[in-house]
């Protein structure tokens, strides 16, 4: 065929009115159709990722994600509600196919937790993640600072998550990072230093772009221990943050604020109407500013909840009544060898007062029942005794005044 006769095999457009015309072994293809072939791939490729995700992600409706939450948090009713909605619309706005023609776009809303220590909030990420069956990374932001410093980079958060999916990037990009002890990054102080605040603000500052979504150079074995390794390119825009903290004092600024409002009568009866051991419900975003969090990154975490103290009834009823109760564990540990082991309902009331008395949290309840049955999982195992029941004497004995001041100490 003459030069000047060529044409696309496709389109039929002749050689002239193409910008380029490329040859193959019987035929020829233009940059229009090239072009064309290109979106068609691409659109096949979006849908048949929004099918994978759907196959491999359960999402249920945020009644039955909280149902699910029942099973294994105990209280913390509006927490679980928030959540919930937070999480089924996040992985909603995921699961649905996206369109060039689409004028709203509906970005993702990362979610922070504010409540004292041992209340659940790290239990709540690995609950949902484990019921979304997506990969979860729990990151503590205190080892974090600015690049260049002594600590780690932010970039070792999505590390961390690309570990927890076994490298797979698709499982990541879609994955729920938990940053604990959010609080622990706080701007120091309101006064400029001369110092370089490199593991607040300066984090803080490097968590922007990750939190609202951006593509990040991610190094798959953490940063500065392998610098000739290869980047994995990471796009955090549908990944879930999740941040938590204790925010130790911030009852004082939400007291404060209350407090300046209340001015005359009607003020006066509404105070009355506060609730005073729970001071944390009443948090807002002005309060974590205030805290020493920048507006910027409170911008990038717009679902705000908070975590209810732990009061008698829910420590009792997170011994024994969640699916995963620390109770229940141990009656798994001792039938495994062929124990049967019993406790009583005064021996358990013990251990909450206990709980109560040191200000241990949830997570103190489980030191304590170590405390309590170190001795017996020692010795009942090569002994042939078959029944092992603790009683509230029982307790009392093991848990002495010292062992109880050890315990205090370590927590």
């Amino acid at each position: 065929m003459a030069k000047e006769n060529l044409e696309c095999s496709f389109c039929g457009r002749k050689k002239p009115e193409t910008n380029l015309l490329i040859a193959g072994l019987d035929a020829h293809i233009c940059d229009r159709c090239i072009e064309q072939a290109h979106g068609i791939v691409a659109e096949e490729s979006r849908q048949s990722k929004s099918e994978d995700l759907s196959s491999e992600l359960t999402l249920k409706k945020p009644v039955e994600i909280k149902d699910f939450l029942d099973t294994y948090v105990i209280g913390q009713e509006r927490t679980k509600k928030v959540l919930s909605v937070a999480v089924y619309n996040h992985y909603k706005r995921l699961l649905q196919p996206s369109t060039k023609e689409e004028e709203i776009e509906i970005q993702k809303s990362n979610i922070v937790m504010v409540g004292q220590t041992g209340t659940g909030k790290t239990l709540m990420a690995k609950t949902i993640a484990k019921m979304l069956n997506v990969p979860l990374a729990i990151v503590d932001a205190t080892v974090l600072t600015e690049a260049g410093y002594v600590g780690e980079d932010v970039e070792s958060i999505l590390t961390r998550l690309l570990q927890a999916a076994d490298y797979n990037l698709e499982k990541a990009e879609r994955g729920i990072v938990f940053l604990d002890e959010i609080d622990k990054i706080a701007r120091k102080s309101d006064n400029p230093s001369i110092t370089r605040d490199v593991s607040g603000e300066g984090v803080q500052q490097g968590l922007l772009k990750l939190l609202e979504g951006t593509v990040v150079n991610v190094p798959p074995k953490g940063g500065r221990k392998h610098p000739d390794q290869k980047f994995i390119e990471v796009n955090t825009e549908n990944i879930l943050f999740i941040a938590g903290g204790a925010f130790d004092g911030i009852e004082r600024i939400i007291t404060k604020r209350l407090n300046m409002k209340a001015i005359g009568y009607s003020a006066s009866k509404r105070e009355e109407s506060l609730d005073a051991e729970n001071v944390l419900q009443y948090v807002i975003p002005k309060d974590l500013k205030e805290f020493g969090l920048i507006p910027e990154i409170i911008g990038r975490l717009p679902v705000l909840t908070h975590m209810n103290p732990l009061d008698r009834k829910t420590l009792r009823a997170i011994l024994t009544e969640p699916k995963n109760a620390i109770i229940k564990q141990y009656h798994k540990l001792f039938a495994m060898d062929g124990i049967d082991f019993k406790i009583t309902d005064h021996a358990l009331e013990f251990i909450v007062d206990k709980a109560i008395e040191y200000k241990l949290g949830a997570r103190g309840l489980r030191s304590l029942c170590e405390a309590i049955f170190t001795d017996a999982m020692f010795e009942l195992p090569s002994s042939e005794d078959t029944e092992f029941k603790v009683t509230k004497p029982y307790a009392e004995e093991k848990l002495s005044y010292e062992k109880i001041n050890k315990l205090k100490a370590v927590s």
